[in-house]
């Protein structure tokens, strides 16, 4: 891509010494990507470098999506009920009895193990006892630096709600209660299990209930905790967020967002009277907004500071 000042391009490269290169104007990107380095704010600042407007989160709406960690912090300020968790770094992975009788005696068993910057289930295990347990520590700082530990739900009931809009107007869709094999929603739920002929089609391709077999006040409890935790964020565009039930109590929690969603969750829209193809023109349409609002923000300003500023040294003095 080339800024050339009035506008963003695709060009061809390299290019054609001979023959009409290629060159297309590019009015704004609509990223459809998942993990590291294009759904956790890498890509965005890439796109916002170079001037261009995009579809869904921002930088640190993205970034903060990624990490489990930063992200609860964030919604504990907020008032959305998230669980206690404990995180660990590769300094406390190099004396792993001491990392594991730090989760047994501050979280306890059953408990979820999960790299702190990573989606699609991957590396995210439950442990039942320290065999489990150190397994599970094992596989996720295969993939991250840092690990998340917190207490598994015994009696979990998983339930998805997306989101539409920025933070400061969004609605919500309806509710799914995906079903899945194991204690937690794996990648082969999401991925394979399901996948037919050339390939999976991801969450799309996942078995669920929509909607949620849930009571009216429930159903309303999970939507109005989705947009608030959609706001908290700064998120923009669509987003899926999922949460647990613990049927124990029936306390709800948020567990994660997604910020760019398998499929963009057009299957919760529908039920709702949100068409895909209205959905794709209101996700554009909120980036547009965004690229507008921006543009008339003061990021510069005219100062002197530099001419009545002293940068003078040891050149020329005397000693």
């Amino acid at each position: 891509m080339i800024n050339t000042g009035d506008s963003v391009s695709l060009v061809q490269y390299p290019q054609k010494k001979l023959g009409k290169n290629l060159s297309i104007d590019i009015d704004v990107v609509f990223p459809v990507v998942h993990g590291t380095n294009v759904e956790d704010g890498a890509l965005q600042g890439y796109l916002k470098t170079i001037g261009i407007p995009f579809v869904g989160c921002d930088v640190t709406a993205s970034a903060v999506g990624m990490d489990k960690y930063i992200m609860k912090m964030i919604l504990k300020e907020a008032g959305v009920p998230v669980l206690d968790a404990k995180i660990f770094t590769l300094s406390d992975y190099a004396d792993m009895d001491s990392l594991v009788e730090k989760i047994e005696t501050g979280i306890g068993y059953p408990v979820i193990i999960k790299p702190v910057n990573l989606g699609s289930s991957v590396g995210i295990s439950v442990a039942k006892n320290r065999v489990e347990l150190t397994a599970a520590v094992d596989d996720a700082f295969k993939y991250a630096t840092k690990v998340l530990a917190e207490h598994a739900i015994s009696r979990l009931r998983e339930i998805n709600c997306s989101v539409l809009g920025d933070e400061n107007e969004a609605i919500a869709s309806e509710c799914e209660e995906p079903l899945h094999t194991k204690d937690i929603l794996s990648y082969e739920d999401k991925y394979v299990s399901n996948a037919k002929g050339s390939g999976s089609k991801g969450m799309a391709s996942v078995s669920r209930k929509i909607p949620a077999e849930l009571t009216p006040e429930k159903r309303e409890e999970v939507r109005e905790m989705a947009v608030k935790s959609f706001k908290a964020l700064g998120c923009n565009g669509v987003s899926r967020i999922d949460f647990m039930i613990d049927e124990e109590n029936g306390k709800l929690y948020f567990n994660e967002i997604n910020t760019i969603p398998g499929s963009l969750a057009f299957y919760l829209w529908e039920p709702v009277g949100v068409p895909y193809k209205e959905l794709l023109d209101r996700m554009i349409g909120l980036a547009l907004k965004r690229a507008r609002t921006e543009s008339n923000l003061t990021f510069t300003f005219d100062t002197n500071i530099l001419n009545s500023a002293s940068f003078g040294g040891a050149k020329g003095k005397k000693v």
